[in-house]
């Protein structure tokens, strides 16, 4: 399946970015683009009219409810969806415009800002991808004002192959980063591993056959790092300036902690070596420990922040202290 080019627009509440998605969608189907649309909202909504027949599934305990007709189906899933699991239920569309999300820095956003009504951008404007805004402030990325629809249309189409490791005939490839600036790059990514107390005491004393578990997991994640673009495909082959392992062990929920970072010069991030590394690691000390312990669990597995490039610094937010 086609991995489908994404872009948000991050704001405050008040500012107008859905009359913007609204007045984007209407130019693009015009042209001919099949558009889908993901919403967040950080309350309770309802979908569908009170006494209707989908609604009362929903209320009886229906985990799912669908409707479908000669033209439109819709459907309501009673759990949340992280922002993955929503993606994954958008299929043959040629562009996904997401409105809210504001936090979630795994996507290029277009950040908007209207002075009109008092309200700034929520993140620092090196976070964007472009700025919509009728301030007059100074910025390095594309700047547009909210009636500027052609022109953000013309951007937007320009940089698609930001938004996607897919070529317009849906065939893989790995994304030209050949004119994007050379910045200074970090990822820190991090795992855990949960270990019964048998295994937690043999790895704290040295006393696992195979050796030194929390050493050789801290190599194998360096090695781990350094292969990253022979593993995951269509990651690029990056110098790395440096990869840092910490690998802790905490009593209290009986686990090895597992921290990787790593920097580069370059034209790309190093997210990716940031997860290896961290995954690598844990798959060595679960590696080491098996003859012990087979029911061990690799957890967490998670981008805890990264700086450099474009679209800014992005920060876990329960990570922070």
């Amino acid at each position: 399946m086609n991995e489908i080019p994404v872009i948000g627009f991050a704001a405050y509440s008040g500012v107008g970015k859905t009359t913007l998605i609204e007045k984007l969608v209407r130019r693009l189907k015009e042209k001919g683009l099949r558009v889908a649309v993901v919403k967040h909202d950080g309350h309770a909504f309802s979908m569908d009219r009170e006494g209707k027949d989908t609604w009362r599934y929903t209320r009886a305990g229906a985990d799912v409810s669908l409707i479908s007709s000669a033209d439109q189906t819709a459907l309501v899933e009673r759990r949340s969806l992280d922002f993955d699991q929503v993606l994954a239920r958008v299929h043959e569309v040629d562009l996904i415009l997401v409105e809210g999300y504001k936090d979630n820095g795994t996507f290029p956003q277009i950040g908007l800002s209207r002075a009109a009504v008092g309200k700034g951008f929520p993140h620092g404007v090196s976070r964007y991808a472009a700025v919509v805004t009728d301030e007059e402030i100074s910025c390095s990325c594309p700047k547009f004002g909210f009636d500027d629809i052609e022109e953000i249309l013309e951007f937007m189409g320009k940089n698609r192959e930001d938004f996607t490791h897919f070529n317009d005939q849906g065939r893989a490839r790995m994304v030209n980063v050949g004119e994007k600036p050379q910045s200074r790059r970090t990822a820190v990514a991090a795992a855990r591993v949960q270990v019964n107390r048998e295994t937690f005491d043999l790895i704290r004393s040295g006393g696992m056959k195979k050796g030194d578990v929390l050493t050789v997991a801290q190599i194998a994640g360096v090695m781990g790092a350094k292969r990253t673009p022979d593993l995951i495909p269509l990651c690029h082959p990056i110098l790395l300036d440096g990869v840092d392992l910490d690998l802790q062990l905490n009593e209290e929920d009986l686990c090895v902690e597992i921290r990787a970072k790593v920097t580069c010069g370059g034209k790309t991030g190093v997210e990716m070596e940031a997860l290896t590394a961290a995954s690598t690691a844990a798959l060595t000390v679960y590696d080491m420990c098996k003859a012990v312990q087979r029911d061990m669990v690799i957890r967490d597995i998670r981008l805890v922040e990264k700086t450099g490039g474009v679209h800014g610094d992005y920060h876990r937010k329960d990570e922070e202290e």
